[in-house]
């Protein structure tokens, strides 16, 4: 009898009640199928249920299972697995809830941060998506069980030749424009988002850019001493181009636009070229209001602005930019539709508006989670997409590497609060999501409406960095 080590994590934000269900059904599954499960009874929600399931993992262990139950920061993935000798397997569940509603579990999302903490420690991760009641889940455990964890899927090296001359050209000019940029940066990373932290040295000496960095308790200052009138003007602004703020807590749109001056002003005073902000806990839990919408307008501005402070995730969509991709926008993948070979990408409500399926209708709203304002709830644009990311290279020569693939964001309905894109891929949607997962890549990528491939993979042998393009 295989014995499992079974770990369920979560996060009190999301719907506990729903992950626990589901947690639950997991461990069921695995009893059903003949393994001794091991491993805490409640979700691992805290440092000290944490520090508890430690204990489980001894070598007595044939196989660990960790239930992305909800999202979670990967504080647990590091704590409890960095030192395995063999993968964990991550296993991701799918999006309950009904269209329209915040993201109940945001489960996919949670595998893939792991995967990435976990890759960037020198340790390894399998993903296994899907509910406890479906047939594929059920057969793949039997044969986890089994010894057989899901193969990792081979991540696609581009090889490419040369690009030619216009695309070098080109993607030359791009790079050449990078030079002299400076990124601000708002607070430090969050905890546990592994992707949020950054190499200043790298930026410099690869693409000539800067990072002007400033705490948070200094942002908040000047957020607190914006001129009223200053507030109020951008106030009747931000209302005449989007109604809905007008229906929201009052105090809350005076504090966005206070936010969005305030940011405004720092980007104008330090000749920033993008904004990466720690946009939680502290914005909702100490000023009371979401700065998502705040990194909106900026970004319709055509300053790129990124949430979580994800400076590679800036860095990527200033060399889009570059490279003439137009406004981008900075997403998680989470939820897979295999049948319909379709990734949903999402974030909570900082899209430029122009990026909009409909941008006279660009929804502003509550925070889907905080539950304050204010964020954008709509849509994004259909089309022809290309989904990038610079990110750092596990590999034995260390730098930068590049993941792109391309595809079509579908018409539809905003699936979850915030703004969200069905988008069918060119290639297998299921090998690109394990791919995320198993080859350590962040759950952000940049999502852009102009397809700029040629000259992204010329710009990329300009520079030096391995290209992983599905």
């Amino acid at each position: 009898m295989p014995r499992v080590a079974y770990i369920p994590t979560a996060r009190p934000t999301f719907a506990v009640e729903v992950a626990k269900q589901r947690a639950d059904a997991a461990r069921a599954l695995l009893v059903e199928l003949g393994a001794e499960v091991v491993g805490p009874s409640g979700l691992v929600l805290t440092p000290d249920d944490v520090e508890a399931a430690a204990g489980y993992l001894d070598d007595s262990v044939d196989l660990v299972v960790n239930a992305c139950a909800s999202f979670s920061d990967a504080t647990p993935a590091l704590m409890l697995y960095a030192g395995l000798a063999s993968p964990v397997l991550l296993w991701s569940f799918r999006e309950p809830g009904p269209v329209g509603d915040r993201l109940w579990l945001n489960s996919l999302c949670g595998a893939n941060l792991f995967g990435h903490a976990l890759v960037r420690a020198g340790g390894a991760a399998r993903l296994l998506y899907g509910n406890p009641g479906e047939l594929a889940v059920r057969d793949a455990l039997i044969r986890a069980l089994a010894g057989h964890l899901p193969p990792a899927p081979n991540l696609p090296v581009n090889r490419r030749d040369g690009a030619g001359a216009a695309e070098r050209a080109r993607a030359g000019a791009g790079i050449d424009s990078l030079r002299g940029r400076r990124i601000g940066v708002v607070g430090d990373p969050p905890q546990g988002f592994t992707p949020s932290e950054y190499d200043a040295r790298l930026l410099r000496e690869q693409f000539g850019i800067e990072v002007d960095a400033i705490p948070l308790a200094e942002m908040f200052e000047r957020i607190q001493l914006v001129d009223p009138v200053d507030r109020d003007t951008e106030r009747r602004d931000a209302a005449a181009a989007q109604p809905t703020l007008r229906d929201l807590d009052p105090r809350q749109v005076e504090l966005h636009a206070a936010v969005t001056v305030a940011l405004r002003g720092w980007t104008a005073e330090r000749l920033l070229s993008a904004v990466a902000v720690r946009c939680w806990p502290e914005f909702p839990g100490e000023l009371g209001v979401c700065p998502c919408s705040s990194l909106s307008r900026l970004a319709d501005a055509d300053t790129p602005t990124v949430c979580e402070r994800d400076v590679y995730g800036a860095v990527t969509m200033l060399l889009l930019e570059a490279l003439g991709s137009g406004t981008t926008y900075l997403v998680d993948t989470v939820d897979l539709d295999e049948k319909r070979n379709v990734v949903r990408v999402w974030h909570c409500g900082s899209a430029a508006t122009k990026l909009a399926a409909d941008p006279a209708n660009a929804t502003q709203f509550i925070h889907c989670n905080r539950r304050i304002g204010v964020a954008g709830d709509f849509p994004l644009r259909t089309g022809q997409v290309v989904l990038s990311r610079l990110t750092e290279n596990p590999g034995a020569g260390g730098g930068l590497r590049l993941l792109i693939a391309a595809g079509n964001s579908l018409p539809g309905p905003n699936r979850f609060q915030g703004n969200t894109a069905d988008v069918r891929l060119d290639v297998p949607a299921d090998a690109f999501v394990h791919g995320l997962v198993t080859g350590g890549f962040p759950h952000h990528t940049v999502l852009a409406w102009t397809d700029v491939r040629p000259p992204l993979r010329a710009a990329a042998e300009l520079l030096g960095i391995p290209v992983i393009e599905w």
